[in-house]
């Protein structure tokens, strides 16, 4: 059985790659959540109705404990599965100036974002050495590429999964294995629901927000055979917001 794991799939953008990945590339999708269970459960719905196959991991991608136990326990449960695709999703924000920035707020976006990128796709990494084939998307940010102000500690979290994109990229491409980041700009979800959108798109050349199911376009194609050749690249999508 061929998996691919979306950690925070449940909603917004990991939820429209979730759903992408198991119609176009058949994989059979492992949705991480961390507390809204309500919304993996539709998520897993969704697949289902696509004729396609999911199941739920509940687990904090920040907590190395929690992340080692679950994914051990799945392993043992399908010791005939492989994960082929990695999408390190998961992400909060946590947004305000610097100078009144509280100590939580910096490590939670911190350990979020770049914790969970270790712990999940070191947990999996060996594994995709001895079979020679894998694909690693880290979700970035414009924020992480250009920064943005009142968000010093996601554009550190974010750019920070960048630098860590391009260097895995290069220890593990001899075994076919690929790491790209993906840098959405503003996607219509949950998370820019409360952003003045009208204000915002005079900004943006594209003269509209994004779509999640935009992003999971993109990640489909970097998550596919047909992505061979491309291997520690951050890709903008952002409509051409910033380049």
């Amino acid at each position: 059985m061929k998996c691919a794991l979306v950690t925070g799939g449940s909603r917004g953008i990991g939820k429209a790659i979730c759903l992408k990945l198991a119609s176009e590339n058949a994989y059979h999708i492992l949705i991480n959540y961390q507390s809204n269970k309500e919304a993996a459960l539709q998520t897993l719905a969704e697949i289902e109705a696509l004729g396609a196959t999911a199941e739920i991991l509940k687990f904090d991608v920040a907590d190395h404990e929690a992340v080692n136990k679950v994914l051990h326990t799945w392993k043992e449960n399908n010791p005939q599965a492989v994960v082929e695709v990695i999408v390190n999703n998961a992400g909060i924000t946590r947004d305000g100036l610097f100078m009144w920035m509280q100590p939580e707020d910096w490590k939670s976006v911190i350990d979020i974002t770049l914790n969970g990128f270790y712990n999940v796709t070191n947990f999996f990494i060996q594994e995709m050495l001895r079979s020679k084939y894998g694909r690693i998307i880290n979700m970035v940010s414009v924020s992480g590429v250009k920064g943005t102000p009142g968000q010093t500690n996601y554009s550190a979290a974010k750019g920070a999964l960048v630098a860590a994109t391009k260097a895995l990229a290069q220890e593990v491409a001899k075994r076919k294995i690929t790491v790209n980041a993906v840098a959405p700009g503003f996607i219509r979800t949950d998370m820019t629901a409360d952003l003045d959108e009208k204000e915002l798109i005079k900004m943006i050349p594209a003269n509209r927000f994004g779509e999640a199911e935009e992003v999971a376009n993109l990640v489909a194609f970097l998550a596919s055979d047909k992505a061979g050749y491309i291997t520690g690249e951050t890709i903008n999508i952002n409509g051409g917001i910033y380049s």
